[in-house]
């Protein structure tokens, strides 16, 4: 179906439009404090599948669902972990999504098939209000094409799902920039499964422990089953080919420089920039984990702006919320890493 899609002000007419559009079945990109989500009612079979639809996201990669009260959590689920209970009492509402055994109340279509959901309570207001005024737990994946850099902004929305879905809520620019944290609370231990806003050690302050899945730096293997977004595919990609660097900024402007042909850009951080004869994006300064966070998609979308065509990534430090960076880049480029300390 081809809709005229409108941009809603993130106001109190804006709010109850979406809200009344996504509770009679339809899909509604939303802001939250990680990127704009495309949202739909999660108990609604058929407008779950018309995430998969418009976005056009395989069928076997799971959703995860937002509520904006905690009370809303305990029909979704057949149990709540002790662990459960201390980070949200921690971390909700905040960019952290919890895996749980799923109840009978929510679709398979949610979750892909599995037996488990992944739950999350965004802090955005405007998000937690249209939830609320919806009155059903909502669906939502990044409100994009799939595979595309994730929105962070409503304009990349309104590019990416102009015309597949009914309306896009403006909530501003979102504040961390990346994805929610994944966790798997249905183990023995908890295990990471994507990285996000809430880093390893602040989930280990909470819970003790913490397993980091294989998959958060490196390939799902062959014919393993993705237990959350972002483990399966290669994701966040502009249409350029990306080729993450890691070094010095010295070492990696020399190489840049040394590569030629049409096309060729990099992607560095801020004030590393000079020097460089190819054209560039910067997204953050190197020690700045937050600031790379929260730039990192915007960067990826203005390759293609600057026509790229092959891009050298200048690669994060995979510690704290850089964790989470350099699991979307290293997504981005398909896992192509030169190691130029080698």
């Amino acid at each position: 179906m081809k809709y005229d899609t409108v941009l809603l002000k993130g106001d109190e007419d804006g709010i109850n439009r979406a809200a009344k559009l996504l509770a009679e079945g339809e899909l509604v990109a939303i802001p939250t404090e990680t990127v704009y989500g495309l949202a739909a009612n999660a108990l609604n079979r058929e407008a779950v599948r018309r995430i998969f639809e418009s976005k056009g996201r395989p069928q076997d990669n799971p959703l995860i669902v937002h509520i904006s009260d905690i009370r809303e959590l305990k029909p979704l689920v057949e149990d709540i972990p002790e662990n459960a209970v201390k980070l949200a009492q921690k971390y909700w509402p905040g960019p952290l999504t919890m895996i749980f055994r799923r109840s009978s109340l929510v679709p398979e279509e949610v979750s892909a098939g599995l037996d488990t959901v992944a739950i999350r309570m965004p802090s955005h207001p405007v998000a937690r209000e249209i939830i609320s005024r919806a009155g059903v737990p909502l669906a939502a994946p990044s409100a994009n094409r799939s595979g595309s850099p994730s929105p962070t902004t409503a304009a990349h929305v309104m590019e990416d799902m102009m015309g597949r879905i009914p309306a896009v809520v403006d909530g501003g620019e979102s504040s961390v920039g990346v994805e929610s944290t994944v966790l798997d609370l249905t183990r023995d231990e908890p295990r990471l499964l994507r990285p996000g806003g809430i880093t390893p050690e602040q989930i280990r302050a909470v819970t003790g422990s913490l397993v980091i899945d294989k998959a958060v730096t490196g390939k799902l293997e062959e014919g393993a089953v993705a237990a959350s977004p972002g483990m399966k595919y290669k994701h966040y990609a502009p249409k350029a080919r990306v080729i993450l660097v890691k070094g010095s900024a010295d070492a990696f402007t020399s190489f840049v420089n040394s590569q030629k042909g049409e096309g060729v850009a990099a992607m560095c951080f801020d004030g590393e920039e000079k020097g460089l004869s190819v054209p560039f994006v910067t997204y953050g300064k190197r020690a700045d984990s937050a600031e790379q966070a929260h730039r990192v998609f915007d960067a990826l979308r203005r390759l293609d702006e600057i026509e790229a065509k092959l891009v050298y990534c200048a690669c994060p430090e995979p510690e704290g919320i850089g964790l989470a960076v350099y699991n979307r880049l290293l997504r981005s480029a398909g896992f192509e890493v030169i190691n130029l300390d080698e």
